[in-house]
Formats: C-alpha cells, sequence, structure tokens
C-alpha cells in the first residue's frame, strides 16, 4: 500500500502528463465529465461525473476508415489504432465493472480493434467511492462501491490518498511513479470502507431486488401489460443511453469530404425511432416496444447470453439525468414487485 498527500496530485498528474495522456474527472462549470488534464484543469474527485468513463475505450464519435480514389482504383485507409498508455484516474467501481460489460460485446466472438486497442493501452485507476449519490444502487448487482478494482485502486481518507495495485499493469504504474509515493498500511483504508459500506446501507434503493429478472424470465416479463403505461410518460430522448455506461449501441456512416469518404462511428440509442432502421421501416415501430427493448436487454438478453451478469452497474446517472423520473429503477420496482 502506498499513500500521497492530497495537496500532493497535481504533482502525480504532472508526472503521469509527462509520460502519457492523462484523463481525469474535470471540473468546467460545476458540470465534471472526464476530460484530457493539463496543467489548468480543475479535477473533482468527489463528483460523480455527468457521463460515464467508457468514453475511454469506446469514445462518442470515432474515424473508421477513409475511402480515396486513385484513377479507377479505391484506396482505403483504415482509423489509427491507439498505439501508447494512457491513464484513466477516478473511475469509480460502477464504471470499472461497466469495462468488464463492454468486453463481453467487443472482444469477445467478433473482435473490435479499435476497442481493443485502447483496452491494451489504457490503465484504469479507480477511486473507492466515500460520498455515494441517494441515486447509486451499485450493491443491488454485486458491486462494492469500497472496493472499486480496476489496475489500481484508490482510496481518499482525510487529507491523503492510497494507492493499491491490483493487476500487473497497476503494478508496473506504481513501479515506474514509485518516487512520489511513501509505503503505508492499510489501517485507514479498510476504516474508510466500513464507513462507505455503513452509508450504502441506508440509501433510498439499497433493498432493490433483481429477484424478478434474469436471462429466463423472457415469458415471464416480455408481454407485461405494464410496459404500456410504463412507456407512456417516456420522452424517448435518449438521455438515459447517452450517459449510461453500458450501453453500447452505435451507427455507422459515411461522410463526402473534399479529399474522400470518411467513415465514422458515434453512439446511438435504441429510443430512437429510426434505430436499426431497414429498407422495410424498423421492427419495433411503436414507443413501447422502443422502450421495452432497452430494459429487457439490460435485465433478461444480456443475462441469458453472457452467464446471468446484468447489463446494468446501477450508478444511477439515468435517475438522477432522466427529465421525468422515468427509469431502470422504476421499471424494476413495477415489474419486480420491489417497494
Amino acid at each position: 500500500m502506498k499513500k500521497l498527500a492530497l495537496s500532493d496530485l497535481n504533482s502525480l498528474y504532472s508526472a503521469i502528463n509527462e509520460k502519457m495522456k492523462l484523463y481525469a474527472p474535470i471540473d468546467i462549470n460545476g458540470a465534471v465529465n472526464y476530460g484530457e488534464w493539463n496543467k489548468d484543469s480543475v479535477v473533482n474527485l468527489n463528483k460523480m461525473t455527468v457521463k460515464s468513463a467508457k468514453d475511454a475505450f469506446f469514445p462518442q464519435c470515432e474515424d473508421l476508415s477513409n475511402f480515396k480514389k486513385d484513377g479507377k482504383h479505391i484506396i482505403v485507409e483504415q482509423g489509427e489504432l491507439v498505439k501508447e498508455d494512457f491513464v484513466i484516474f477516478g473511475v469509480r467501481a460502477c464504471d470499472v465493472r461497466a469495462f468488464h460489460i463492454l468486453d463481453t460485446v467487443f472482444l469477445e466472438g467478433f473482435l473490435d480493434t479499435f476497442y481493443e486497442a485502447r483496452r491494451k493501452h489504457g490503465i484504469v485507476i479507480s477511486l473507492s467511492c466515500t460520498k455515494p449519490e441517494e441515486s447509486c444502487f451499485c450493491t443491488t448487482f454485486g458491486i462494492d462501491p469500497a472496493a472499486p478494482k480496476g489496475d489500481v485502486e484508490s482510496y481518499i481518507c482525510g487529507e491523503e490518498i492510497y494507492f493499491n495495485a491490483v493487476t500487473e499493469k497497476g503494478n508496473a504504474f506504481m513501479t515506474q511513479f514509485d518516487s512520489l509515493f511513501k509505503n503505508c498500511d492499510d489501517k485507514a483504508v479498510e476504516s474508510s470502507k466500513k464507513k462507505t459500506r455503513e452509508v450504502m446501507n441506508k440509501l433510498p434503493l439499497s433493498g432493490l431486488s433483481t429477484e424478478a429478472f434474469g436471462g429466463d424470465k423472457l415469458d415471464a416479463l416480455f408481454n407485461r401489460p405494464e410496459w404500456q403505461a410504463l412507456s407512456e410518460s417516456c420522452l424517448g430522448c435518449g438521455t438515459c443511453t447517452y450517459v449510461c455506461p453500458t450501453c453500447q449501441c452505435y451507427d455507422v456512416r459515411d461522410y463526402k469530404t473534399n479529399s474522400g469518404i470518411k467513415r465514422f462511428r458515434c453512439w446511438d440509442s435504441c429510443m430512437r425511432k429510426d434505430f436499426t432502421m431497414m429498407a422495410h421501416g424498423t421492427n419495433r415501430p411503436s414507443h413501447m416496444q422502443r422502450f421495452r427493448q432497452r430494459f429487457m436487454h439490460k435485465l433478461v438478453y444480456h443475462p441469458a447470453n453472457h452467464n446471468g451478469e446484468f447489463s446494468c452497474v446501477g450508478c444511477g446517472r439515468c435517475v438522477a439525468k432522466c427529465p421525468v423520473s422515468m427509469n431502470i429503477v422504476k421499471v424494476i420496482k413495477t415489474l419486480g414487485g420491489n417497494k
């Protein structure tokens, strides 16, 4: 176990930035999101980011390839893969678990080389929660916010921040910057973990249960009449999908430029009526069907195909950001009989 004074964090950020890119929760006018760090950045480790950390591995928009014409020939240039290491700092336990869920999509079966390159070079420094939000319910999915995992775990205790390497990649990182840290025991960390777990047990959503959901519940849930009433208050704005750390739907488009055709992909939402539009139209023409698809995927389809693992990590962002307070918690409570 190593430690560093919170007042010396900027020295650590600078040291990291000299060797590789550093992404951290940057506070801009009160809104905190992950961004590339520089000496003028204001890092806020106490507030939940608006969007998740998934941008580090699955960016909101990225170039895939370029097509250029040379006489009668078409030249295809693949988009550049990430080739250098980078650090993403301050990732909460829910977002760390979300990386694993994204891995099952992009690294199993058909391999996504863009995602694979980022995962290979990304070093995740997680951060234990000390002040969980009231909208959090990560423990519902077996996540311990006091033990966030990643490559290196960090814990803020008083005026110091403690670090513990978890993986080989994490050990290499700690060795590289060893001169900045002091050796220490884990007494303060264990005390902090205990307090965090006590807080989690007192949160409004601490007793939320997923017992009524899972990969074997398709027949029991698909035609439930409650879907219609639940979906009627939903605006279909897609906010929930854009702040969600596990949503992985994207669209691929071609864009004509002066030098050829650029192919790129960007996040998409299953809540959009033109999502997966085909020649005959869409296979989910009603809003209710699109609404049901989102939550059935999280709570039934994904666990059916991934050893029972739900595609939700209980980060609470959709609970906090939905403009009409229609979210996965209400779905779980309504269909699962939760009070």
